[in-house]
């Protein structure tokens, strides 16, 4: 039976999602179906279809208590709104229904685990919030939550371990029908630590070991945990809190975490081999994978970051967050490689291609304009000139405003810029990454739609992903260089 907190949630959101026009939300990207969204939850392929459950306060555009809202996708790009699936109205969850996972079970459910949030007041009259770790189940509908609830607590967490810090349970079906699942937890040195718990039934869980450690090396608390095997090697992402930067390689504050490694099953063991940034970009968080039906890994993120959140198109808007475009993962010579899903493809529309552009100052293209594109664009010095000191691309521009890219080979450097969007606070606007080229040759993918823009560098070696807001009137696309550069670009429309 739907309780009175969750059947008002539904209630309020159908009425208010009417008002949004498509024209005011992205294309292809899954943003709230009103009100405010964070941390994707719940990405599984269930009744054959995509599901995503997402962090979810339908009331206000700004963060409130947590609900699970929901959405169904045949094709990862265009998402159906279905009703939101969990409320906090329960004594375990009162103060919200935080982040977690979903898998679809051997008799035919749909099986949900997430975090339940209760404050508690502390001694010096503050308060912290306990976090326990609960079930649901439903039908892709509804969902109905477990009764003995909550199914991990304090009493499960290792000596020393923060039951304040304790979410974001991402559970798996192992090959033999058991079940897995990370947890992110604050250890007794004060950072991240990723916890590993199993199950023979779902619904019965036991912990396991410590599967990896932060001893303070990156940030501080880990959240939103993920472990996968993919080409060959085990892959744990998740996302750290209070980052100090590390070169270019990781910037200040909320950041996101890929560790490759190798499995020992017997014993559980993860040995860590490499370490890297997810995106590079201003704005992504939160990652979590599903394996789809044929095979593929697919990420999705949420596309802000919580540096970011004032960076609004305004402050009473009727939304506000957006996933990031769904990204095939691979894993090549240690390092995590990330492609647009390739369904984007069948929305490809419009081509228009220019080849041996020669760019010296700035150049426009005809055709080559708009705010939902895909569009490629390889550079390279003129053949005779010296290396060229910087390439940008400008785009979401008119005569007030631009976003850019730009790229100094002799820095080996690619910076994106959007102080220009028309932005009135002075929130993060910039980022930089190193990148690889030879001899000043590079390779981007640009996928922009409406409110968003992500760069795939070098056929998926790195992304970087940024929200805009600038006026959708907005749609002029340069290319600046300083020197001379050789240039191809292919364009499509998304529609």
């Amino acid at each position: 039976m739907t309780s009175q907190t969750l059947w008002e949630a539904r209630k309020y959101e159908e009425a208010f999602g009417k008002t949004i026009s498509k024209e005011e939300r992205p294309e292809f990207h899954l943003s709230p179906r009103t009100g405010w969204m964070n941390d994707p939850n719940g990405f599984s392929w269930y009744g054959g279809k995509y599901h995503m459950f997402y962090q979810y306060y339908p009331y206000d555009s700004h963060w409130g208590p947590m609900h699970w809202g929901h959405a169904a996708s045949e094709d990862l790009l265009h998402w159906e709104y279905l009703p939101a699936a969990l409320a906090p109205d329960e004594v375990y969850d009162r103060d919200g229904c935080f982040s977690g996972s979903a898998v679809a079970l051997p008799d035919g459910r749909h099986l949900l685990m997430y975090t339940g949030v209760v404050r508690e007041r502390q001694a010096n009259g503050g308060y912290s919030e306990v976090q326990t770790q609960c079930l649901a189940v439903g039908d892709g509908v509804d969902y109905v939550k477990y009764a003995k609830n909550p199914v991990l607590d304090e009493r499960y967490l290792p000596e020393g371990s923060s039951r304040y810090d304790f979410r974001d349970p991402k559970l798996w079906q192992e090959a033999d029908g058991s079940y897995r699942c990370v947890v992110g937890n604050r250890a007794a040195d004060g950072s991240g630590q990723i916890l590993l718990f199993s199950s023979q039934d779902g619904f019965e869980w036991h912990y396991e070991k410590v599967l990896a450690a932060n001893h303070n090396r990156f940030g501080k608390m880990w959240e939103c945990p993920d472990f996968f095997q993919l080409d060959g090697k085990w892959v744990l992402l998740t996302s750290p809190q209070d980052m100090l930067p590390s070169g270019l390689e990781y910037h200040n504050g909320n950041g996101t975490l890929c560790l490759i490694g190798n499995y020992d099953r017997e014993k559980e063991e993860f040995q860590e081999e490499s370490d890297q940034s997810v995106d590079y970009g201003i704005d992504f968080y939160a990652p979590q994978t599903i394996l789809t039906p044929d095979g593929r890994r697919v990420m999705i993120g949420w596309m802000q970051n919580w540096d970011t959140c004032n960076h609004r198109r305004k402050q009473d808007e009727p939304w506000f967050g957006q996933m990031s475009l769904p990204r095939e993962l691979s894993v090549r010579n240690g390092r995590l490689y990330q492609q647009p899903v390739r369904e984007l493809e069948e929305m490809r529309q419009n081509k228009v291609v220019h080849e041996n552009v020669i760019v010296s100052g700035t150049v426009k293209l005809e055709g080559v304009r708009g705010r939902r594109v895909d569009m490629e664009v390889t550079v390279r010095p003129e053949e005779g000139c010296d290396l060229y000191r910087k390439f940008a691309v400008r785009f979401a521009q008119n005569d007030s405003y631009y976003t850019s890219f730009s790229f100094r080979p002799g820095e080996s450097v690619l910076k994106v810029d959007r102080k220009f969007s028309g932005s009135r606070r002075a929130t993060i606007h910039q980022r930089r990454s190193q990148v690889k080229h030879e001899g000043g040759q590079l390779k981007l993918r640009m996928i922009l739609d409406r409110f968003s823009v992500e760069v795939f560098v070098n056929d998926g070696e790195q992304v970087l992903s940024a929200v805009l807001y600038t006026d959708q009137e907005a749609d002029g696309i340069s290319f600046i260089a300083d020197g001379t550069v050789n240039m191809n670009v292919v364009k499509y429309d998304l529609a």
